[in-house]
């Protein structure tokens, strides 16, 4: 496989892909059908767009204000020129800290158009979090959002570049935008150069880098999006996933951009306020996880929902009573899918009358999925194995062993278990790994451990996920304690406090079980198995 010559001056990227005979096979007449070999997506998804639709439709909007298609072209072009001016070059990696609003989207279209590597992070993510992805990454810029500058400012690790957005300083990036030129030709990018760093956890809690040429950005629109939403410029998107997630950053910019539509982007997309936002913005599309279509059920009917016209469900498996129940209660029928970060987006689902309740669907087109054994032979409908895709988007992980982990036989290896019956629709049934997929997130148990055995009151523990009707599943810790500790319950919530400072909130244990010790095998090895 031949590489296209790359526009990255800062050859980082290009550097540490993995060796092309480790790639997935690649639906290369799906790309080349649709994609030049000079492509910059920040420019197709804003220029090109408004060469197709026009610029006076409402691109993006908040609680406060909306954005057309023209205002948003030249605040992205001034913030390029700014950070051009700031020193960035093609192929840096540029950090992103911020909730999802219309300058954490502006910030991420800039930084694409410049050539450089975005790398957007939950602003939930503590300091010991950042440090990991500044030094996988390499970051040399940070575009932090004002109010979260406190974790970041303690990074030990990074040495570049900070510039805060938000504020009222001088020297914050809105202001520094307004004296900006107002005219920045994109940067003549491959469509095969990485544009954006996304990063997904790994069973020992080291985070993985996946990385997305200009190209994949397109790709997951113009497949899942294109063939399962199949939206319109009158469209309005909404969700509660952060643009950190690529479910999100596909659902609330790169498709309503795409497609000529508009994004409402939300700091706050608890349920309560989503439910509100939908009403009040009359919202066409909305995209979150079966967790929150749960938590909304009561309240549905309070609020107007006549507007909406795909419901779209990921972020972990839609079980088929919640389907039922959001479909009596509304009336729409859920669009289930299954995405995976190293794939980027969405490639199994199904819509309208190809929607089978209990499934997750059938291969988004461009995309092959099949149900196999350890040896990749494809398994009989009804009997389970291992769940491996391939498309026009694979995985790629930079610098990092476990490629070979993901990817074999020219499969994307999910890591999760299907049964797939004789009509082509897919069920899930299990992660094959210990991720712990709860409320949408995707939570590595060795690192909640790891935060856990940092408090001197620990002396052994061992984390597992606990089916639970709310959120899919929790984490729950099965904690020893040291010969001077005493088990009670101000412990439980000391331990807990403990986590959420050291690591993300959504990651702490929601139960805690004190235990004499943990069931091991002969070696000394954890059996998680026999606590689950």
């Amino acid at each position: 496989m031949t590489l296209a010559p790359s526009a990255h001056l800062d050859s980082f990227t290009r550097d540490n892909l993995p060796p092309t005979d480790q790639w997935p096979e690649l639906n290369e007449t799906w790309l080349t059908e649709r994609y030049p070999a000079r492509l910059n997506c920040a420019a197709e998804l804003l220029d090109g767009s408004i060469a197709r639709f026009g610029g006076l439709n409402c691109a993006l909007l908040d609680e406060q204000q909306s954005w057309t298609y023209d205002e948003i072209a030249d605040r992205v072009q001034r913030t390029a020129n700014v950070l051009v001016g700031l020193g960035v070059v093609p192929g840096n990696r540029v950090l992103l800290r911020g909730p999802n609003n219309p300058w954490l989207a502006i910030t991420w279209l800039a930084v694409i158009r410049v050539g450089a590597v975005v790398v957007t992070t939950m602003p939930l993510l503590r300091t010991g979090e950042l440090e990991k992805i500044v030094d996988i990454a390499r970051v040399q810029f940070a575009l932090v959002d004002h109010r979260f500058v406190d974790d970041w400012a303690t990074v030990s690790n990074f040495h570049g570049v900070t510039v805060t957005y938000g504020g009222c300083q001088a020297k914050d990036l809105e202001q520094l935008v307004v004296d900006a030129a107002d005219v920045h030709i994109p940067v003549d990018t491959a469509a095969d150069d990485v544009c954006m760093l996304a990063f997904t956890s790994g069973t020992t809690g080291k985070p993985k880098a996946t990385m997305h040429f200009h190209r994949d950005v397109l790709a997951i629109a113009d497949s899942f999006c294109a063939s399962i939403v199949q939206p319109t410029p009158a469209d309005i998107f909404a969700g509660s996933p952060p643009f950190a997630f690529t479910f999100g950053l596909g659902a609330l910019l790169i498709f309503p951009l795409r497609f000529g539509a508009c994004a409402l982007l939300l700091e706050s997309a608890a349920p309560p306020l989503l439910l509100k936002a939908i009403e009040h913005h009359r919202v066409t599309c909305l995209f979150t996880a079966p967790t929150a279509y749960r938590a909304m059920l009561p309240s549905v009917g309070d609020v107007d929902l006549s507007s909406l016209r795909v419901c779209v469900s990921a972020g972990e498996t839609l079980p088929e009573p919640t389907w039922r129940a959001w479909h009596a209660a509304t009336g729409k029928s859920l669009v289930d899918g299954i995405g995976a970060t190293e794939m980027l987006h969405v490639f199994i689902s199904a819509t309208g009358q190809d929607i089978v309740p209990g499934s997750t669907g059938k291969a988004v087109p461009g995309y092959l999925a099949d149900v196999v054994d350890d040896d990749f032979n494809s398994m009989l409908p009804g009997q389970p194995g291992r769940l491996v895709v391939k498309g026009p988007t694979g995985c790629r992980y930079l610098n990092d062993d476990r490629q070979q982990d993901y990817v074999s036989a020219g499969w994307n290896v999910t890591g999760d278990v299907y049964v797939k019956d004789e009509n082509g629709y897919f069920f899930y049934q299990a992660r094959a790994d210990d991720i712990i997929v709860s409320g949408g997130y995707n939570i590595a148990a060795p690192e909640v451990e790891s935060a856990l055995l940092a408090h001197a009151a620990i002396q052994e523990v061992a984390v597992v996920g606990k089916p639970d009707e709310a959120r899919g599943m929790i984490v729950k810790a099965f904690v020893v304690l040291t010969p001077t500790a005493t088990a009670s319950e101000g412990l439980v919530h000391e331990l807990q406090d403990f986590t959420k400072a050291s690591i993300a909130p959504y990651k702490y244990p929601r139960e805690i079980e004190f235990v004499d010790d943990l069931p091991k095998t002969a070696t000394g090895k954890l059996q998680r198995f026999r606590l689950k």
